[in-house]
């Protein structure tokens, strides 16, 4: 009857960043002319607070798999003959779904009573029948809960508040950040039956590396592994393996999700995967 919440869907409303696809393997100090464009890659390998920031009602496509369709992955770095780390999801798959998502404001909201403090949303499913509601400082990116897109689905409402919120990710984000932090929703809802949990997040930023894309090559990549435990006060515990790859500026590019209770973090079957299309 309990539903499992999907990992935040974070980096997908981050990857909005006006930055035009000439300049991906760029630095800002070389001789392209910025523009309009506010925010450039200057690859010096942290993702700071400016790197990684949500533009609002900005359409970002991705690929990705289809609903319970699994996905071959191979999560570990590989070696190029230049002795740097390289990642290759350049493989087209014919069955792939294109899916647009954008962060927006809470404005108008069913549920922004309940997030007093929340600066945006966005959807944690390709489907956004759930959302993720998030906000930011300086130090961190933080979740601070979850809710059903709609007020009043078929399948029930869901709203799910952090008493803290959780930081999905830390400033500077660098190769060696680790770190957990916990959210424990007390009075919640889950389609429409009652919810009482804690989840835990361990978050480590672990290596970085070229990235091939079908539609790009990214040059420095940042590997993000999150694991979710997902402790109900009455069911079973269940752990979810997330592996992110963020680009400065652009967020989220590539996202490798486990099927559930899976504990190997170089796991090889993929429930989902998301990768930054053409846009």
């Amino acid at each position: 009857m309990r539903r499992a919440l999907s990992l935040p869907a974070l980096t997908l409303a981050l990857a909005g960043c006006s930055v035009p696809e000439l300049t991906l393997a760029q630095t800002a100090n070389e001789s392209a002319d910025a523009g309009v464009y506010t925010c450039l890659p200057n690859l010096d390998g942290v993702l700071d607070f400016a790197e990684l920031q949500p533009t609002l009602n900005v359409p970002v496509n991705y690929v990705v798999s289809p609903p319970g369709v699994s996905r071959t992955v191979d999560l570990v770095a590989q070696v190029g003959a230049d002795g740097n780390n390289f990642w290759d999801f350049s493989q087209s798959f014919a069955n792939d779904v294109t899916a647009t998502i954008a962060a927006s404001p809470l404005n108008a909201k069913w549920y922004q009573a309940s997030f007093p403090s929340g600066q945006w949303a966005a959807p944690l499913d390709v489907a956004d029948t759930l959302e993720g509601v998030y906000s930011t400082d300086t130090q961190a990116i933080y979740l601070l809960g979850a809710a059903s897109t709609e007020e009043s689905p078929k399948e029930g409402k869901t709203l799910l508040v952090y008493g803290t919120p959780v930081a999905i990710y830390r400033f500077p984000l660098q190769v060696g950040s680790v770190w957990v932090s916990t959210g424990t929703v007390q009075g919640g809802v889950i389609n429409g039956l009652p919810y009482d949990g804690t989840d835990t997040y361990a978050v480590t930023d672990d290596a970085t590396g070229e990235m091939d894309l079908p539609a790009y090559v990214f040059t420095q990549v940042h590997r993000v592994r999150t694991t979710v435990t997902q402790s109900p006060s009455a069911g079973k515990t269940q752990v979810t393996q997330q592996t992110s790859f963020l680009f400065e500026c652009f967020g989220e590019i590539v996202r490798a999700t486990s099927a559930l209770n899976e504990t190997n973090q170089n796991f090889t079957t993929a429930a989902e995967v998301r990768r930054l299309a053409s846009q």
